[in-house]
């Protein structure tokens, strides 16, 4: 039934309120088997998922949506397979409800322990990616937490497909469907309200471009994760191997140009600028990067880089381009690098390519972002790869969570107090 009005929005609140506290109680072995249940649905169950996501692909690209976002959207066989490994991947990973994080003695005899608990109701408001809604699912499942979800209206076919095989996963294993809820209904007064929904939601993710994170920091009534706005450097240090990091700037850049930790700007010390620059140009402008170049930056490549690279402007610097573009700066020094990286990143991932331990422990000490690299690619910023099954969402804050939030990042915990008789005085 479409979610149409405010009341039927609460209604779907709710009922996720109710199905948390049963989910809350789900033994482990319960849990995984809905995660495993839905790992095979989507192994065995692609056909309708992927001619929703076709019908959704096709009016999005007749309607101007740019390659990137097109990216985000398009769902293949490869992909659903790669997302039900995820799945399992988190059915592998230990249950984080019940957790003992730590106990104490009191001097009174009390006994204080600190115990890991879910957070109930966890909100997500997301664009673009059909993924998201499973990847969601899977990790609030697993930490105790019913979820709802809202993707944007150009994937509205492919996450009503997707929700249909969550729901059996969990009747399957006998756990109700209610655990997961999804509006529907594109109607922004619906987002609106769902923003106001404190009374329902514990937590609220926002996942897609700046201005979706921005809205909904200025109007959440609950607490919310905002972040994952990701202008990424990768600052190549006099002391780098040039050929490592013309690889590693590939693949940062190349790899998925549309994703969050993809690279934006390239920093490039002076010492090696005239060796090390056109071997990195060359290898992203093959892969058919536009490079928007600082003066020195444009000298160094020469005439011969004129179909390639253009004079970078202002908005360059600190810009998210999710697309096959780059920035590119020769800068003087570590602390120029530094301080580019202080005044132009978002927080997200930076990187540096140096052998000089001293620069990279600089590096690591003074960058102020959730993912710093010493001779990596930032491309790695993603839950999966740091072992967390899947993510929720990357936060860019830095309170309760900070990076990819993976399982204990949707727990929060409770004191539990034993005593034998104490009272206070």
């Amino acid at each position: 039934m479409i979610t149409k009005t405010v009341q039927d929005l609460h209604a779907l609140g709710l009922a996720a309120r109710k199905a948390s506290r049963e989910v809350a109680r789900l033994s482990t072995e319960v849990k995984n088997q809905v995660l495993l249940n839905l790992a095979g649905l989507l192994r065995s169950d692609q056909a309708g998922v992927l001619a929703a996501n076709q019908l959704d692909y096709q009016e999005a690209k007749v309607d101007g949506m740019d390659e990137s976002m097109l990216d985000r959207l398009l769902l293949t066989s490869e992909r659903l397979n790669g997302t039900a490994d995820e799945v399992q991947r988190v059915s592998e990973l230990p249950d984080p409800v019940g957790e003992v994080i730590e106990t104490a003695t009191m001097p009174n005899g009390l006994i204080t322990t600190r115990r890991r608990v879910p957070l109930g109701v966890v909100g997500s408001i997301y664009e673009s990616r059909p993924n998201v809604t499973v990847d969601i699912f899977g990790l609030c499942l697993k930490s105790g937490n019913a979820c709802i979800l809202r993707g944007g209206k150009e994937t509205i076919r492919s996450n009503t497909a997707l929700v249909t095989l969550l729901r059996k996963a969990l009747l399957d294993a006998g756990v109700t469907e209610d655990a997961v809820q999804y509006l529907d209904n594109p109607d922004r007064a619906l987002v609106d309200a769902m923003l106001r929904m404190n009374d329902y939601i514990d937590l609220l993710v926002p996942r897609g471009g700046a201005g979706l994170v921005k809205f909904v920091a200025e109007n959440a009534t609950m607490p919310a994760v905002t972040g994952g706005i990701g202008v990424c450097h990768t600052y190549v240090d006099r002391a780098a191997n040039l050929q490592m990091a013309a690889e590693i700037v590939h693949n940062a850049k190349v790899r998925r140009p549309s994703i969050c930790n993809a690279l934006d700007t390239v920093l490039v010390h002076s010492d090696v600028a005239a060796e090390g620059l056109p071997l990195i140009a060359k290898g992203l402008t093959d892969s058919g990067v536009e490079l928007h170049c600082d003066i020195r930056a444009l000298s160094i490549l020469g005439p011969d880089a004129s179909g390639t690279a253009v004079p970078a402007n202002e908005d360059d610097w600190g810009k998210e381009f999710l697309a096959l573009i780059a920035a590119v700066k020769v800068v003087d020094s570590l602390d120029d690098a530094l301080e580019h990286i202080e005044t132009y990143g978002s927080g997200h991932s930076e990187a540096i390519i140096t052998e000089d331990e001293a620069a990279a422990t600089r590096f690591l000490d003074e960058v102020d972002a959730a993912a710093v690299y010493v001779n990596a690619s930032t491309q790695f910023t993603d839950g999966g790869q740091f072992g967390l099954g899947a993510e929720v969402g990357i936060s860019t804050q830095k309170f309760h969570a900070r990076g990819p939030m993976g399982l204990k990042e949707l727990t929060t915990y409770k004191w539990v107090i034993m005593g034998t008789g104490q009272v206070r005085q």
